[in-house]
């Protein structure tokens, strides 16, 4: 197992008892106002600077592990003025700086792992990801929007597809768009969110889903605004 990144740690505990945002990039996005998410502090994954313009917030953290998708987006991450996690599979794309992290994703130490300096585990999804980290940084509520859970494609879970045409199954038709991708695993990614709702609520603390008609059935769901005004 590779050593703990002895950057991490500096992030343990930074949000204790606090609310995130974590922003995932469902088409749902687009139906939603959320110029509300500038005032709080929001975790975007993957390919969310194609929606920073339109949706008019800044995320202050981003994560993204798949290969795939940090090498198509390895300029723009590069270019994002925030706190950046980056999985070390896509690492010789966006090298470590004062605001990028590599962590171990190759060989995590656990099924949910608590401490990121020693990895983390993708469990089928990268919002999985983003949850074990937003759990290291101590927030007691993490609000989670766009997790659609739904997917136009053909083929098995993980196969790597080219998408022809525009992308239906993100926010941005670019998103995918003339890319190959790797299909969805949904049934993976219910059994990572459990375990991560289990964990989050032995210790008192909450993720709630409020994605805009989500298909997952995992967490509490509540209307964004009602979470945001409650």
């Amino acid at each position: 197992m590779p050593a703990p990144c002895p950057r991490l740690p500096r992030f343990k505990n930074r949000h204790r008892g606090e609310s995130c945002v974590l922003v995932c990039n469902g088409p749902s996005l687009n139906q939603m106002e959320l110029e509300p998410l500038r005032h709080q502090t929001v975790i975007g994954l993957n390919k969310i600077h194609l929606g920073i313009e339109k949706f008019g917030f800044y995320p202050q953290y981003l994560v993204a592990v798949n290969e795939k998708v940090i090498h198509q987006a390895a300029r723009e991450i590069k270019a994002m003025n925030c706190v950046k996690f980056i999985g070390n599979k896509g690492a010789q794309h966006v090298p470590a700086d004062a605001l990028t992290y590599h962590i171990n994703t190759k060989s995590p130490p656990a099924r949910f792992c608590r401490d990121i300096a020693s990895g983390i585990r993708e469990g089928g999804t990268v919002t999985y990801a983003a949850l074990q980290i937003a759990y290291y940084m101590g927030f007691a509520r993490v609000v989670i929007i766009g997790m659609d859970h739904r997917f136009d494609f053909s083929g098995k879970p993980h196969e790597a597809r080219h998408m022809e045409g525009p992308d239906v199954n993100h926010f941005s038709p670019a998103y995918f768009s003339g890319q190959t991708w790797d299909n969805p695993d949904l049934q993976r990614s219910e059994e990572s969110y459990r375990i991560a709702r289990d964990i989050f609520a032995a210790e008192g603390r909450e993720i709630i889903d409020a994605t805009l008609g989500g298909a997952c059935d995992v967490f509490t769901k509540q209307a964004l605004g009602d979470v945001l005004n409650g």
